[in-house]
């Protein structure tokens, strides 16, 4: 199989409350909204919100929606600083902090933040990685 990601759908209990999140806090741009789904272009996939339900049904199988989802998605940075910026600026913005920004055991820096849903969002400088002019990660082998 091909190692790739083309899709990253979060399942959503309040469609409007999400979408205003991604939109406003992180300041995305959809390049498209039909009816209760929402695509945002990423560099090199699409990440959409879409009714758990709705996701569920599709999937075949039951929508308990219980507990932690056990994964977190994450955004990386260029330094520390960065890292901090991005942090404070959500923080201002009401957006729940659940890990301040800090050195890591990796040897990296970083924090997690958590959407209105409670899907984790971890921010981070790792600076064993390399990415290009458009922050997109280069893998050397």
């Amino acid at each position: 199989m091909v190692q790739r990601i083309s899709f990253i759908t979060i399942g959503v209990k309040d469609f409007k409350a999400m979408s205003d999140f991604y939109k406003g806090k992180f300041g995305w741009i959809p390049f498209k909204e039909i009816g209760d789904i929402v695509f945002f272009k990423m560099n090199g996939f699409i990440f959409a919100l879409y009714p758990a339900d709705e996701l569920a049904k599709d999937a075949q199988i039951e929508n308990t929606g219980k507990g932690w989802k056990q994964m977190t998605l994450a955004i990386n940075f260029n330094s520390t600083e960065e890292v901090d910026l991005e942090v404070n600026r959500l923080r201002e913005a009401g957006v729940n902090v659940v890990k301040d920004p800090q050195s890591v055991f990796w040897g990296g820096y970083s924090s997690y933040i958590e959407d209105p849903e409670n899907n984790l969002w971890e921010f981070a400088y790792n600076p064993f990685l390399e990415m290009d002019k458009n922050r997109n990660i280069l893998a050397h082998q």
